[in-house]
């Protein structure tokens, strides 16, 4: 029975083939899903290994809000409007801070984060942050500049052993080369489970814990800010979270204390001095009273006392002033206390405005330049030495309006002893003890009213420091959460899949690109127009003539094919003249003539093959025959045509015309005459002729024999031809260089069984036979991927290699 096949136009439409090269391409890589399986098989493999046993990561998230250090006025917001807020600038700063080492220090320490607790699995280490079945106290290091580990094996559920060394009991205090410690149990013990406990310094903690903190506005505009960190611990991090905003919140509340603290501090010594003077001043009046038995001197000079009383008084209240302007004075000058920590206090009753607007300014330049140094600015900064400049300028000033300050109390107290020491002329009656009674009691009351200020002066800077209170405020505690933000199951499983189905495609793309030979009839599709007339399989038949009566081979099958293409070729010639011809040698020119003439014969069709590749002939030795007199002989007038066309044993209607002996000139050989008579009288007695010729693109034999041809094949083997020969085709076919020129893909190899479900494609342009009976008697068994491929298309299994 002869398939049915279904052909389009010769000249097919480019854009519908362009328009199936994506389905093309998934049918060209398909065939390696296998690989593809396997390979992302191996990927999820590889991902699962890493995701079962990679450190976890966990992360936690606390916000809070810091408020501006000062309400803002009226006039703070004009200024805002003019020139802009700096909000956002200062929260910049408050985060800054809070990424601050020495602020993380304060972390550690308050939650002992120096020792850390790793429990030994077989495979992977977990970090048991307050989840360890003990404690291990620390008594004394040995080298607290140093990191140590210490390998702690369970014995039983009262001993440990350190380091397999020796073993210990629980609540013990032992000591080894790191220093001196104590093990407290906190849960049940495991019998055999290890430990590895690591102690390290805590600046070496808080800067590892710094690198993976996170400190970010929650919303732009806003105060409220995001304080993040990520450890291999979802406890620890909460802790740490948790602990950085309560400490920053008390850090706040300490910077904020810090100029009334050193006020305190300076009344404090002041207080002290005054207290041991007026102790002493009063213990000398009680003596020298009890001395000299003095009882009520007052009456006694009442009146004259009154006037002495009212200068003493105005005499003091100068002295007083110009006492404190000496302790400013001696304090500004007392060169060890340049840049204490201590500030200068303030004018304590001075009634002069520019030295008290001197004396703040001076203090909080003070203050500044601390502040530069705590945020481990260098001393030798030039912000520092921009501020240390300011504040010796003020400290200048301020001695200057001393001095001037001090000349007028001392003008003024000269007045006044002037105007008391005439009143004193006038006690001459007086006993001297009265005198020196109302000089002692003129001391007690000085430094009493100075104690008194003081007093007054350190409750109120007292109520300002208990009224003080933070720029912040917490708003969300960060709490333990138990899914990891590494590694990231989602990205990772994805990643896998990529790496699993791009890698092989990525291989298979390159194997393609550094490819130059035919695979696939859409290499040829794409370089020439011609049309394609067949495609004819990989044969794994010895003979070289596999075409006969009784074959139902895949291979015959696609000869039969090509022989009902053939009308499409030749629709109008009945006794056609077909040239066979390649690019280069090895190409099965030979095997294609010999099939294509067997198969014409079966049809009924005298047919011949001419052995017309002089240099090499291959047709006789194909099909089982020895060299004989042919082609040569006659050209050269040594024989008659009739005489040496010879049959082919067991095939009807065909014959063969040997080449004959080799001559040293093929190429003119072909230029003689009789090449044209030859070619006159095969036409009257042959149905078909089959021309088997050399290479075109190695010699010039097909050129020349065009010309008696009515067709061309140009074969094309599978994984021999080179792409760039394809382009000499298309020159062919262009430029009618050869009569009709169509292509035959040769040697296509297909896996066993694909041949059952699809002798697909092979026609002139786009086309598939439909299946006949007599293929089912001999179908192989396919396997289940090639089930499924063919099930896909059945027709596309064209170029699936084997």
């Amino acid at each position: 029975m002869e398939d049915h096949v279904n052909i389009n136009n010769g000249n097919t439409n480019r854009g519908e083939l362009w328009g199936l090269s994506a389905r093309d391409i998934f049918y060209k890589y398909v065939r390696f899903l296998p690989l593809f399986l396997l390979s992302l098989a191996a990927a999820l493999l590889v991902a699962w290994i890493y995701l079962r046993y990679s450190t976890r990561i966990y992360s936690s998230t606390g916000t809070m809000l810091i408020k501006n250090e000062k309400p803002a006025s009226r006039e703070d917001k004009v200024e805002d409007i003019l020139e802009g807020s700096n909000r956002s600038q200062n929260i910049q700063n408050e985060i800054e801070i809070m990424r601050s080492r020495p602020l993380m220090e304060r972390v550690v320490n308050r939650i002992h984060l120096q020792v850390s607790y790793i429990a030994n699995g077989k495979i992977k280490e977990f970090n048991v942050y307050k989840l360890a079945p003990f404690q291990m106290e620390v008594y004394e290091i040995a080298d607290s500049s140093a990191s140590f580990s210490t390998k702690i094996k369970m014995v039983n559920s009262q001993m440990f052993r350190i380091d397999n060394e020796s073993n210990f009991s629980f609540g013990k205090v032992f000591q080894n080369k790191h220093g001196i410690f104590r093990l407290i149990k906190t849960g049940n013990i495991s019998p055999g489970s290890e430990f590895t406990v690591n102690w390290d310094p805590t600046s070496v903690v808080a800067s590892n814990l710094v690198t993976n903190l996170k400190v970010q506005p929650q919303t732009p505009g806003t105060g409220i800010v995001a304080v993040s960190i990520q450890t291999s611990s979802a406890l620890m991090s909460a802790d740490i979270v948790n602990s950085l905003m309560v400490q920053y919140d008390s850090m706040t509340v300490e910077q904020n204390n810090f100029s009334t603290d050193q006020m305190l501090h300076f009344i404090d010594e002041r207080l002290n001095i005054f207290t041991r003077e007026i102790d002493t001043l009063q213990a000398k009046y009680l003596r020298y009273k009890q001395l000299n038995n003095l009882i009520d001197p007052e009456v006694q000079s009442s009146n004259y006392f009154e006037r002495i009383g009212e200068a003493d008084k105005s005499i003091n209240e100068q002295r007083f002033r110009l006492s404190i302007a000496d302790d400013i004075t001696s304090y500004l000058k007392d060169k060890s206390k340049e840049y204490l920590r201590i500030v200068v206090p303030s004018s304590l009753g001075l009634e002069d405005l520019t030295l008290n607007e001197l004396v703040a300014g001076y203090n909080k330049a003070q203050l500044e330049r601390q502040s530069l140094l705590d945020s481990k600015v260098p001393i030798e900064n030039p912000a520092v030495k921009e501020v240390e400049g300011q504040i010796e300028k003020l400290r200048e000033s301020i001695l200057e309006n001393l001095k001037n300050v001090r000349a007028v109390y001392a003008s003024s107290i000269e007045t006044l002893k002037t105007k008391s020491s005439f009143d004193e002329s006038e006690l001459k009656a007086m006993p001297f003890k009265l005198k020196e009674l109302v000089e002692m009691e003129r001391q007690i009351n000085t430094k009493l009213t100075l104690y008194n200020l003081l007093q007054g002066k350190r409750e109120e800077a007292a109520i300002g420091r208990a009224s003080t209170i933070s720029n912040s405020k917490i708003i969300n505690l960060a709490t333990p959460s138990l899914t990891p933000v590494k590694p990231n199951k989602r990205a990772i499983q994805i990643l896998a899949v990529l790496i699993g189905l791009g890698l092989p495609a990525l291989i298979i793309f390159i194997a393609e690109v550094v490819n130059d030979k035919v695979s696939t009839r859409f290499d040829i599709e794409r370089i020439t127009k011609a049309p394609i007339l067949g495609e004819v399989g990989h044969s794994y038949s010895e003979k070289t003539l596999i075409v006969n009566k009784t074959s139902r081979g895949m291979v015959a099958e696609q000869f039969r094919i090509i022989r009902s293409n053939l009308q499409y070729i030749l629709p109008q010639i009945t006794q056609p003249v077909i040239m066979v011809t390649s690019s280069v040698s090895g190409e099965g020119k030979s095997f294609v003539s010999i099939n294509i003439g067997a198969v014409l014969s079966l049809a009924g069709k005298k047919t011949v093959i001419l052995e017309f590749d002089i240099r090499k002939p291959k047709i006789l030795s194909g099909i089982g025959m020895s060299k004989k007199s042919g082609i040569s002989n006659y050209l050269l007038g040594k024989g008659e045509l009739e005489d040496l066309i010879i049959p082919v044993p067991d095939q009807p209607n065909l014959f063969v015309l040997p080449c004959g002996p080799i001559p040293p000139n093929p190429s003119e050989l072909l230029l003689d005459p009789k090449v044209t008579d030859m070619f006159t009288k095969l036409r009257a007695n042959f149905e078909a002729i089959i021309v088997d010729t050399a290479p075109v693109g190695m010699v010039s034999d097909a050129m020349t024999l065009g010309k008696f041809a009515d067709c061309t094949l140009y074969l094309v083997r599978q994984g021999h031809t080179f792409k760039k020969q394809i382009t000499l085709i298309d020159e062919f076919y262009e430029e009618k260089k050869l009569p009709r020129v169509s292509i035959i893909i040769n040697d296509v190899k297909l896996k066993p069984g694909y041949g059952y479900y699809g002798y697909g494609r092979y026609g002139y342009g786009y086309g598939y036979a439909q299946k006949s009976s007599y293929y089912e008697e001999e179908a192989k068994p396919i396997s289940s991927f090639e089930k499924f491929i063919s099930k896909i298309d059945p027709r596309r299994w064209v170029g699936l290699k084997k």
